[in-house]
């Protein structure tokens, strides 16, 4: 089994600060926007010619990785070090199963804030997902044992944070960046509430100790800011495709709504939290959100039924881009 990697960061005004359990990390568009890109190529041409993917949307829409077959690369910056770093992406496909190879190395610049405390490196990954993905018949919940997705850029997604209130020897209380290893211990804090610093750039991605650059929530150089419907970005480890945040209701195209909603109110104590925070719902923690149904457009892991073909989307509020799997994840996204 591959070892647990479980990483969270805290990013002061000035310096950042990582700590991480990371036994082994070995796992070997179109058009212009507000966001800063301006290629008017699609990053994935169906072919194995090697393709500059630097700064591109992604725009196609087809749901099946096996549409997206090609040799990627991308050439960017890191801007808190001022470095060049060279972006490498393979998808293959045997016709059932697609295998995504990457070095980490996004197709944007990267560490615009100069917050992460450890420099962004090459670390090659390997990931495999179902072309045609089936729905499981329940949800799996997204864990701290498995990364939840990989980009059409090579980065991969990591929601979760090793960080609860009250979990982290030696760390001040409400200022916990490392400790909690259980999926299930409440009061674990959102990365991307505001309210919380974890030394993320503007694409809201930072490093792991191993340099891995990775996504915590919306990674908003990816898509194209409105006028047409998302196209697929990335792949969730059950293999049903990742949207951008924009949906056509009926020649509007605005952005797609999270069924999940702020709780009202004072917080209630949980059994297992290492403390109690007390306070409202402010959203510092994932425990301040509710799944209500019918709330907004998409269900319970963040997803929805498009042209009869499900995938998840990436919203502006919680949970960001999933909550849960519909299918299974493949063991190759195992940490």
């Amino acid at each position: 089994m591959k070892k647990l990697l479980i990483c969270s960061s805290l990013s002061l005004i000035l310096a950042g600060v990582v700590a991480c359990y990371s036994p082994d990390s070995s796992n070997t568009g179109s058009g212009s926007s507000d966001n800063g890109n301006t290629s008017d190529d699609e990053a994935s041409d169906n072919s194995n010619t090697p393709s500059d993917i630097t700064n591109y949307f992604f725009t196609k829409t087809e749901p099946s990785c096996g549409e997206y077959v090609g040799e990627f690369t991308s050439t960017i910056k890191d801007l808190g070090n001022n470095r060049t770093l060279t972006g490498s992406l393979s998808i293959t496909t045997d016709g059932n199963t697609c295998t995504v190879s990457s070095n980490s190395i996004p197709n944007h610049d990267v560490n615009d804030t100069g917050a992460f405390a450890t420099t962004v490196s090459e670390v090659n990954t390997t990931f495999q997902i179902p072309v045609s993905p089936t729905a499981a018949n329940s949800p799996t919940q997204l864990s701290l044992e498995y990364d939840n997705a990989v980009f059409l850029n090579g980065a991969k997604l990591d929601l979760l944070t090793a960080a609860c209130y009250g979990i982290g020897r030696g760390q001040p209380l409400g200022q916990e960046k490392i400790g909690c290893n259980q999926t299930n211990t409440p009061w674990r804090y959102d990365p991307m509430s505001p309210l919380n610093r974890f030394g993320t750039d503007s694409h809201n991605a930072h490093t792991q100790p191993n340099g891995a650059y990775h996504y915590h929530g919306d990674p908003v150089a990816m898509y194209v800011s409105g006028g047409k419907a998302s196209g697929v970005i990335g792949f969730a480890a059950d293999g049903f495709p990742i949207y951008g945040p924009f949906i056509d209701d009926n020649g509007d195209f605005r952005r797609v709504t999270s069924s999940y909603v702020l709780k009202s109110g004072a917080r209630q104590r949980q059994s297992g939290e290492g403390a109690f925070p007390g306070g409202n719902y402010d959203g510092t923690y994932v425990d301040d959100y509710e799944y209500q149904e019918g709330s907004g457009d998409l269900d319970e892991c963040n997803g929805r039924v498009t042209n009869g073909r499900y995938g998840y989307y990436v919203t502006s509020s919680y949970p960001w881009v999933m909550k849960c799997f519909k299918g299974t994840p493949d063991s190759s996204f195992q940490k």
